[in-house]
């Protein structure tokens, strides 16, 4: 009996309810086949251009990650393949998880954590007096859904919001061209943007000297964004203040003279990892695999 249903090539799991809705609506394979219309992928996982040009049928890729480093994007664009992906589903959560870091690096919550683990309360008094958050000024690298996210949770915490993108937007928030500028301007970075070659290593060992001694990095990007050695460099040096971070060079292991520098929080590439979340990135992928064969928009469309 002939399967009439759209083909698609699935590359990576999504969780089971998804998973099993995909496998019953269309026909989903594990190995290329010129039938294969469309791709189900992440950032890591990626697609490469071999890959692709192996899939002749090919209409359409789509992340289930916001993240798209991993995949050709020019090599799709060539042959005129749709690209879709999830961001929309997780820009509040990683947003979230940029302020809880922000607040925590800004504030010297893992030394504040050990000083009193240690018992040192006690035997030393108090902690010294930390600095306040209200009137400082919160630069983002990247204005997309995330960071627009960012600077709508900053601004009740009395953060004045600059930004960092290729073009300004239509936004309420102070535009600066220059990424040195914007370094020099603030008193916490936040990166937002994209991973891939085009911003690799885009925050320099420079952009971080401009942020300064008492500047706080706050990275739920990729790690592939910031200049790592430089970072460690500069953390170690006391030439910037702390630093909070989701992401890292080499996941799943960090350098170990990172983890070991007490002004920096660290967690494991969790800003979207919550059970409501990674639901609802899986439930647009599904959204927008079908939207694209029902010839509408797709919501999470690139």
């Amino acid at each position: 009996m002939t399967d009439d249903r759209p083909a698609i090539l699935s590359l990576v799991r999504l969780p089971e309810p998804q998973q099993r809705e995909m496998e019953a609506t269309y026909a989903v394979h594990d190995a290329p086949s010129p039938a294969i219309r469309a791709v189900v992928t992440d950032g890591r996982r990626g697609l490469s251009a071999a890959e692709a040009a192996a899939l002749p049928g090919l209409r359409l890729v789509a992340s289930a990650s916001a993240g798209m480093e991993g995949i050709d994007r020019a090599a799709l664009e060539a042959r005129g393949v749709a690209l879709a992906n999830v961001g929309p589903a997780l820009a509040g959560e990683v947003a979230d998880h940029a302020m809880m870091l922000l607040l925590a690096a800004w504030r010297g919550l893992p030394a504040q954590h050990a000083f009193v683990r240690s018992g040192a309360w006690s035997r030393e008094g108090h902690w010294p007096l930390g600095r306040s958050l209200a009137g400082r000024r919160l630069g983002l690298l990247g204005i997309g859904g995330i960071g627009q996210a960012v600077a709508a949770r900053a601004l009740p915490f009395g953060l004045r919001i600059l930004y960092h993108a290729r073009h300004p937007r239509d936004l309420p928030w102070t535009f600066v061209p220059d990424l040195l500028d914007l370094a020099r301007q603030s008193d916490i970075l936040v990166v937002a943007v994209p991973g891939g070659e085009a911003t690799r290593g885009l925050v320099s060992a420079a952009v971080l000297d401009a942020l300064g001694p008492e500047g706080v990095l706050v990275n739920v990007a990729r790690g592939s964004v910031v200049d790592e050695k430089a970072l460690i460099a500069a953390l170690s040096q006391g030439r910037l203040g702390a630093a909070g971070l989701d992401v890292f060079a080499s996941e799943p292991d960090p350098d170990p003279r990172l983890t070991a520098l007490p002004n920096v929080v660290l967690t494991p590439h969790s800003a979207s990892a919550t059970e409501e979340t990674r639901a609802a990135m899986a439930r647009m992928v599904l959204d927008n695999l079908a939207a694209f064969f029902a010839g509408r928009p797709m919501p999470g469309a690139v």
